[in-house]
């Protein structure tokens, strides 16, 4: 039987699975995040300010950890989204996890000196991770919602910063450079997958209903 909380609307859960979502969420988040800030400590010369995170899957002692990383995150987030899937129903949603698990495994397959194919991999993964963020905040209530949102919005305008900046107008960037507006891409949404994680794992099961 429906009932209402605030403006989602909450059915029976489609199986005992949120916990399982949570907890590849959190995973895809931690890994990512821990391995790319192994990967820029360890890589020789490595400019945090200017260079771009997807130079550390060129790097020869950092290529096989980050572009792992990167798979895995793919890999991890095509999972999640088919088990969020399961209980929001809306294909939509679903269809931007895979948006963002096909631009972080083919940014990880084809790094950054393969050329142009890269970069369309990884904008893919930088609009698919911000929008999903946004996307799953539309089935849930509360805080998280609020966070879901804000997130995505955070990404995406500097999605529009470093295109202005790539675009040739480097001093958009201002003092953070490149690599500090890049990171402004993908920190909001691996922090959000760590908080949705963890909102998943200890909230009763609730979902909402499909579109």
């Amino acid at each position: 039987m429906a009932t209402e909380r605030s403006d989602v609307r909450i059915h029976e859960p489609r199986g005992d699975n949120q916990w399982l979502t949570g907890l590849v969420f959190v995973a895809l988040a931690a890994q990512f995040m821990t391995v790319s800030m192994l990967a820029a400590s360890m890589a020789p010369g490595y400019d945090f300010t200017q260079g771009a995170i997807s130079d550390l899957g060129v790097i020869d002692e950092t290529a096989p950890l980050f572009n792992a990383s990167l798979v895995a995150a793919g890999a991890l987030n095509l999972v999640g989204g088919a088990l969020f899937y399961r209980a929001h129903g809306a294909r939509w949603i679903l269809a931007v996890y895979v948006l963002a698990a096909i631009g972080a495994t083919g940014a990880g397959v084809v790094p950054l000196d393969s050329g142009d194919l890269h970069g369309l991999f990884a904008l893919a993964a930088f609009l698919g991770f911000n929008l999903e963020a946004i996307a799953s905040g539309t089935r849930i209530a509360g805080p998280m919602k609020a966070i879901s949102v804000l997130a995505g919005l955070v990404g995406i305008a500097f999605v529009a910063v470093m295109a202005v900046g790539d675009a040739g107008n480097p001093a958009v960037f201002g003092p953070i450079g490149h690599g500090g507006a890049e990171r402004l891409i993908v920190y909001p949404p691996m922090l959000w997958l760590l908080a949705f994680g963890g909102y998943l794992l200890a909230e009763p099961p609730i979902d909402a209903a499909a579109d």
